[in-house]
């Protein structure tokens, strides 16, 4: 009796000693996580372009004591994704393109997008053994039919990393063949919970149903998918107005969409506020262009 007694207070003496440090790592992790929301809502996009950086880099401090901690893997993959196309990816856009800067701004963006997705994918193998990139690469439907609702937001963010990085590499065409997977990461999504994030899955599957038909594409698709993430958000996405405009030919049907992306009150959606403002300087900017 004396012994169990004897190892049932070294036991509690050894969880006691570890769990101030876990639990703090804890609250911190889920402190961050908060911050996504806190930036998304916030209306000067230059504010979080300076603040976002520290707040990424202690995510990753962090994961250096923690590495398998999936709040804090979900927070690094959707934040550097967010960062790179807020502050990286649209600023090269919006640079002629035989800039040196946007050239410049492309590959960082690229490699924000890249290290994203490490995050994701780390994440999605410890909760589900066996999901790996390989296993992706193979037979990506298959691999992802393991994951089930709680899921949503890690196949979101892996495949809005991956395919933004697929979008900007510079050597696409080696590349095709891992759109397979990012679309089936985005399917398995909107199967699982379509209206996750008010629209936001929609939004992200209008770039890749807006691809060229020998790519998988299909103009109705896309424009199927813009009607469903307007409507999911009361007509107030300026993401997916940017989004189908990138992917419509016609000149005259671009600008409608684009005049329609500035003419939205982003401050009557305040929680994807942040995002709208990056989307409508983008909107302007490419009707500047246009003139």
């Amino acid at each position: 009796m004396a012994l169990r007694l004897r190892a049932a207070m070294c036991a509690l003496v050894l969880v006691s000693a570890c769990s101030p440090k876990q639990m703090a790592l804890n609250r911190m992790a889920s402190a961050l996580a908060d911050s996504s929301s806190v930036y998304e809502r916030d209306n000067d996009p230059e504010f979080v372009r300076l603040a976002a950086p520290s707040t990424l880099k202690t995510v990753e401090m962090l994961l250096s004591q923690a590495p398998d901690n999936q709040q804090l893997l979900l927070t690094a993959c959707s934040g550097f994704t967010q960062y790179s196309y807020g502050f990286l990816h649209v600023e090269a856009e919006l640079k002629p393109a035989d800039d040196p800067a946007a050239k410049d701004l492309r590959t960082r963006a690229g490699k924000m997008y890249q290290r994203a997705r490490g995050y994701c994918l780390h994440g999605l193998e410890l909760r589900h053994r066996g999901l790996t990139l390989a296993a992706l690469g193979r037979d990506p439907s298959a691999a992802l039919s393991v994951t089930t609702r709680e899921d949503v937001p890690w196949l979101y963010w892996t495949g809005a990393s991956w395919g933004a990085d697929l979008s900007l590499a510079p050597n696409q065409l080696m590349r095709v063949a891992e759109l397979a997977s990012v679309r089936a990461l985005l399917s398995r999504a909107r199967s699982l919970d379509d209206t996750w994030q008010s629209g936001a899955i929609y939004e992200a599957l209008i770039a890749f149903d807006g691809l060229p038909p020998l790519l998988g594409g299909s103009p109705a698709a896309a424009r199927a998918d813009f009607e469903k993430a307007m409507e999911l958000t009361g007509k107030r996405s300026v993401f997916a107005c940017v989004a189908l405009a990138a992917t419509i030919g016609d000149a005259a049907e671009k600008r409608r969409l684009l005049e329609q992306a500035v003419a939205i009150d982003v401050s009557s959606m305040t929680s994807r506020r942040l995002t709208n403002l990056i989307a409508q300087r983008y909107a302007k900017a490419m009707l500047s262009a246009s003139r």
